[in-house]
């Protein structure tokens, strides 16, 4: 990530009014938040907080009341920067009665791509996203999860500078939901900025660098995940190599009581029920036939780690 800023909004408000010029909903009030290129930035915020509008004032599908909002240095009526942009909306608007193939050589086509570029790209997004055994298949047959694999290759098609991805996780399972977390990571590993707007906090919290939180249309926290998330009044620590006994127990609450403070908890750590489910499929992938019994809880499967690319953000 570095301090170049992509997107930017100076006191961004939007005002619905009434058919006799009432106003009707505040939507956006004073927004100002910068973006910045190489990073992962989460959108958050309750149903009618304003993410939205904010984001269809970003891509010039509306325009503001007050403020301005730019992108790449352009104001965001430029129609000219969404060449730069790739968008994946919560409910891809797709023509059903294409195949995947289709479906990307159409978009291609709207951003003027040369014909071989359109096919080498679809070929390599098409596989990317795991449809490559379903590319000739109508989207009317697809699921809603593969429905969310084509969106995203779309909004990749041009090879954008900025992707914005309304809902990216929303109708896949879990296995897909860390792909799709994968791949954004990916994404900003390859120098693209991203800002995603997801209900799902857990995948927020994966993924984003820095986020801002929306309640009624107005700014109510801005920064670094791992900054705010912060709790600067707790110390935690881990250890490993030693068993929990009594006796230790005993030991760090002398230790912690002359230094003026207390033990809150102290256990073994847990993982995520995502990283659990995970890594049962797995096991059970490579143990055809393995089924639970009762009473073998001892050979439960151990609890599974990060991925290798959600955990290098930390």
């Amino acid at each position: 990530m570095t301090h170049e800023v992509i997107v930017e909004t100076r006191k961004l408000t939007k005002i619905y009014r009434d058919f006799w010029g009432r106003q009707k909903k505040t939507a956006l009030r004073a927004l100002n938040i910068e973006i910045r290129k190489g990073e992962i930035f989460g959108l958050l915020g309750p149903n009618g907080s304003g993410k939205t509008t904010t984001i269809k004032l970003l891509l010039g599908l509306l325009f503001p009341t007050e403020g301005e909002a730019f992108l790449f240095g352009k104001p965001a009526a430029d129609v000219s920067k969404n060449e730069r942009i790739g968008y994946l909306p919560e409910e891809s608007y797709l023509y059903r009665f294409l195949n995947a193939e289709e479906t990307l050589d159409f978009y291609g086509r709207l951003f003027d791509l040369p014909p071989r570029v359109r096919e080498t790209r679809a070929q390599e997004l098409i596989e990317k996203v795991g449809l490559k055994n379903d590319r000739k298949r109508k989207l009317r047959e697809y699921s809603k999860g593969m429905r969310q694999r084509i969106g995203l290759a779309q909004a990749l098609i041009n090879d954008p500078d900025l992707v914005i991805l309304d809902e990216p996780t929303s109708g896949l399972d879990p296995l897909g939901a860390r792909w799709m977390k994968n791949l954004i990571v990916e994404l900003r590993n390859l120098g693209k900025t991203v800002i995603m707007c997801s209900h799902r906090l857990e995948d927020v919290q994966d993924v984003c660098d820095r986020i801002a939180i929306l309640n009624e249309g107005e700014l109510q926290a801005y920064g670094e995940v791992k900054t705010l998330l912060q709790d600067v009044n707790r110390v935690e620590l881990r250890a490993s190599e030693i068993q929990l006994t009594e006796q230790l127990r005993r030991d760090l609450e002398e230790v912690l009581a002359r230094h003026g403070g207390r033990i809150d908890t102290v256990g073994h750590p847990t993982t995520t029920l995502e990283d659990y489910f995970l890594r049962i499929v797995e096991e059970s992938k490579r143990h055809p036939g393995r089924r639970y019994q009762p009473g073998s809880e001892k050979e439960t499967i151990k609890p599974a780690v990060q991925s290798d690319a959600i955990t290098e953000r930390r």
